[in-house]
């Protein structure tokens, strides 16, 4: 049996990658070959964790926050893709060592695709610019926007972040008419009460030029940024097909079965 896992602290038991990747296996009735299982782990500890995953003879490793940033250095080999953000969600044993991945970036396009939305040529605004914003901001410069807007709360940080991504940067709190055909949030602010502030900020946005809202959370009972769709009468997708078409990615790069994003939305459906 082969076992691939997700390596996080203690949200690795709440992650919906264990349900995503077993359903998949079993459809593909390859459970005989395969199984998926979370592994908690102390983010300090990273190098122990990988060194693990070698002893162990792990077919594959997811790894989310906040340990895609921690687990670099200990591996072998990175894609250029996690090179040009710094962080790694898929290592694969290659070549007799560890290789880092990053398939939130590609997952994201596909995300869009599956919307039915294309980047190329379009402005873009990224709210944001904790852990995900950087995976995002190499995304919509891989998908070929004209534009991208970058708003966050920290000026120093927002502006760094832009001036390495190509992006304007804008102070999130003065965000009123926007220009942008794509919105994405990659706060960690869905619901109102997590943040009453930017709940305000979102509720007073004009977007006539939208065509896409994509927020990378799930799972909230209220959606300022569903409610924005609505107003905007533009498209809505929230985090889950990002978070399948991702995990398909990396199912592909462990077992080189040419899986579908669209078998990992059923299996989390």
């Amino acid at each position: 049996m082969k076992v691939l896992c997700v390596l996080s602290d203690h949200r690795a038991h709440k992650s919906m990658s264990p349900l995503m990747h077993n359903g998949v296996i079993r459809a593909r009735k390859l459970d005989h070959e395969y199984m998926y299982v979370p592994f908690q782990i102390d983010p300090e500890n990273a190098g122990a964790a990988v060194a693990a995953l070698r002893a162990l003879n792990i077919a594959g490793a997811n790894v989310t926050v906040p340990c895609k940033e921690k687990v670099i250095p200990y591996l072998d080999k990175l894609s250029d893709e996690a090179k040009a953000v710094g962080a790694v969600n898929t290592i694969v044993p290659e070549n007799g060592g560890l290789s880092g991945y990053n398939t939130d970036i590609g997952g994201f396009l596909d995300a869009l695709e599956y919307g039915n939305f294309s980047l190329r040529g379009k402005t873009a605004l990224l709210c944001g610019t904790g852990g995900a914003a950087r995976g995002l901001l190499q995304a919509m410069r891989q998908g070929e926007a004209s534009q991208i807007l970058l708003a966050g709360r920290n000026p120093e940080k927002t502006a760094e972040l832009a001036t390495e991504f190509g992006a304007e940067p804008i102070d999130i709190n003065s965000l009123k008419d926007t220009g942008a055909n794509l919105i994405v949030n990659a706060t960690a602010v869905t619901a109102p009460e997590e943040s009453p502030e930017l709940a305000e900020v979102v509720a007073r946005l004009y977007a006539p030029q939208c065509k896409m809202i994509v927020d990378i959370n799930y799972g909230r009972n209220r959606n300022i940024w569903l409610e924005l769709s609505q107003r905007s009468d533009s498209g809505f997708m929230d985090g889950l097909p990002m978070l399948a078409m991702q995990a398909c990615r990396s199912f592909r790069l462990w077992t080189g079965i040419d899986v579908t994003g669209n078998e990992f939305i059923s299996a989390l459906l």
